[in-house]
């Protein structure tokens, strides 16, 4: 319950300041979060060291407060979303190749939008969806219901559809069916099933649900990214949509489907490792 109501006080500051005032202060609180979360601290320093296995630990610390104050303008920014409009987009968000999302949508099975926990993913599906895509997401419920309320809330008003994780199978399969665009993170696994991938060079579980649906529906899978730049204004990047021919055996096109996109994340997080937020240990 005390999240929720720091959730409400971040919005109601993120709303009431300016926007570069917004992120000072948000950069002054994760400061100190880096300070005290030495779990958290040790954890990014951990994949970091993964990542980047030569560099020293000076710049891997660097990098690692970096995460730290991106994650939180991160929340800023989605707690200013009631301030998102299409004017805001043109002045903020450079767009490239959105055009891959209606070539997609061409061929009438809709499209998987596939991401990772980088960036600023909740503000590139809003963006999206703004821009009159018919957009749903897969969200893990949080287990508060005060707080999973409130962040469906931020996203729904901005029109976003939240597919929650326990129903997304048939729901992602019928929106797929609809032509419509289903968003998923593929970058962490949440649940009992998963796939050790060689990630970075080390072992690390990947979620099944964009290859499996992918595979279960011909939908192809359009990376996309939203980026920020060091001026603090975005870039929405979509990537070519992924040409997978399944040899017919499932388990072998499901684990080559994954490392086709795995790939895709690795070369994102090791340009933008300051953008990518993974509080906990993530390789095996």
């Amino acid at each position: 319950m005390l999240n929720y109501y720091l959730y409400r006080l971040g919005q109601f500051i993120a709303l009431a300041l300016p926007l570069r005032l917004v992120y000072a202060v948000a950069v002054f609180l994760a400061d100190m979060h880096y300070f005290f979360a030495f779990r958290d601290r040790r954890y990014v320093l951990a994949n970091l060291r993964v990542i980047f296995p030569a560099e020293s630990s000076r710049s891997l610390r660097e990098i690692s407060r970096k995460v730290f104050r991106n994650f939180a303008k991160y929340l800023a920014d989605f707690f200013r979303f009631e301030k998102l409009n299409v004017r805001y987009i043109n002045k903020n968000i450079k767009l490239e190749n959105l055009h891959y999302f209606d070539e997609a949508l061409a061929k009438g099975k809709g499209a998987i939008v596939l991401t990772a926990h980088l960036g600023n993913w909740e503000l590139g599906g809003v963006v999206i969806a703004q821009l009159g895509y018919p957009f749903w997401v897969v969200a893990l419920p949080h287990k508060n219901k005060k707080v999973n309320d409130f962040f469906d809330a931020q996203r729904s008003r901005k029109g976003v559809k939240v597919i929650v994780t326990g129903k997304a199978v048939r729901s992602c399969i019928s929106e797929l069916r609809r032509n419509h665009m289903v968003a998923l993170a593929g970058d962490r696994n949440f649940t009992e099933k998963g796939r050790l991938i060689n990630f970075f060079g080390r072992a690390a579980y990947f979620p099944e649900g964009p290859a499996a649906l992918s595979l279960m529906t011909g939908s192809c899978i359009v990376p996309g990214f939203m980026l920020r730049n060091p001026d603090d204004s975005f870039t929405l990047r979509i990537e070519k949509p992924i040409e997978f021919l399944p040899s017919g055996d499932k388990e072998r096109d499901l684990v080559e489907l994954i490392k086709v996109y795995k790939n895709i994340f690795e070369d994102y997080i090791r340009k933008y490792p300051e953008q990518w937020y993974v509080f906990r240990k993530f390789f095996s």
